[in-house]
């Protein structure tokens, strides 16, 4: 018989605990679709434009769909790519000097100030700028030149989860409409069996993650954005401290903390040599080849991560927490 993750998990109110993160989760099959059949017409307007870098400005889960981003212009475009620091801007008001430069900024609520300054500045000096947000008529959509709208719909929980899915798919669009020859993913986007799939694996992989310390989140390449978000969820739902590395890094030195009582999240695959450390593996699902069987794994951060935010909703659950209103953070948080 299949488990029901959301099964039982009720608050003291008689509500379930994360009842908005779970519709949101479910929510993403819908969103993507409807992506996939706008995000490029939106972007048309940058359609083959040629820049001498691009610079990613982001915070937060923003921040780790940006990651994703470094990784597609880098590999397909061969362009570099550097993630801003606001502060450098905002805090010393220093203005770095850009060639020719695409700015990025990426924020679901539109709201985040530094985010914002950045890409006025650099609108300023003319360069291109892109928003990417969630919320229409956002500072961010004032201050750039260019906007793509994600259309997530309201997102009610505090956790980022379909505006954070929405973001990697509209990366990846603005990659092809800069020339980039990668297919169109219409067809190869997940659906609502990985949804329920991922949450019974998931349910499976809480029990590990809640009893377990240190916890690792691992992965390289396309999918290192991955491991940060995950990571970046368990803490801010389940208040369980995850550091996510890449793989190579891990490597060098953090690997001497994965023994007995640990446990490491594989997005890239078993890893046996931890294994025999004592390190608990917990090797996240793999997409059906025949949906996201791209050689490289292009897409499959976007599969990937739906598992990674089940595994938060249901870490928080067996602890008694409600990741839609998690203590100490808001839905909205701004930064200078």
């Amino acid at each position: 018989m299949k488990r029901n993750p959301s099964r039982a998990y009720k608050g003291h109110n008689g509500l379930m605990l994360g009842q908005w993160m779970e519709s949101e989760i479910r929510e993403q099959p819908a969103v993507l679709a409807n992506g996939a059949l706008r995000y490029s017409t939106d972007l048309l307007p940058l359609k083959d434009r040629k820049f001498e870098m691009v610079l990613l400005v982001a915070r937060g889960s923003s921040d780790n769909a940006a990651l994703y981003a470094r990784y597609l212009i880098e590999v397909f475009l061969q362009i570099p790519v550097t993630l801003a620091a606001p502060s450098v801007l905002t805090r010393f008001n220093r203005h770095v000097k850009y060639t020719n430069c695409l700015a990025i900024g990426i924020s679901q609520s539109g709201a985040a100030p530094d985010v914002a300054e950045v890409l006025a500045s650099l609108r300023q000096e003319g360069h291109a700028t892109l928003a990417i947000t969630n919320t229409e008529g956002s500072r961010l959509m004032v201050e750039a030149e260019h906007s793509l709208l994600l259309g997530a719909g309201l997102e009610r929980s505090v956790a980022a989860t379909k505006t954070y899915s929405a973001s990697l798919l509209a990366l990846y669009e603005l990659v092809r409409i800069l020339g980039a020859e990668l297919p169109n993913p219409a067809e190869l986007l997940p659906c609502t069996d990985w949804v329920d799939f991922t949450a019974e694996a998931a349910q499976t992989a809480s029990g590990p993650v809640v009893r377990s310390s240190p916890v690792f989140s691992l992965a390289r390449g396309f999918g290192f954005s991955t491991a940060q978000e995950a990571a970046l969820k368990l803490m801010e739902c389940a208040l369980i401290p995850c550091k996510a590395f890449s793989s190579a890094d891990f490597e060098h030195g953090p690997k001497a903390l994965a023994g007995h009582g640990s446990a490491a999240i594989c997005f890239d695959g078993p890893k046996p040599d931890l294994a025999a450390q004592g390190c608990e593996i917990l090797e996240a699902p793999k997409p059906p080849m025949n949906r996201a069987g791209d050689i490289e794994g292009i897409l499959s951060p976007i599969w990937d991560i739906v598992f990674g935010q089940w595994l938060a909703l249901t870490s928080a659950r067996a602890r008694g927490l409600n990741p839609d209103d998690p203590r100490h953070i808001q839905k909205v948080t701004k930064t200078l």
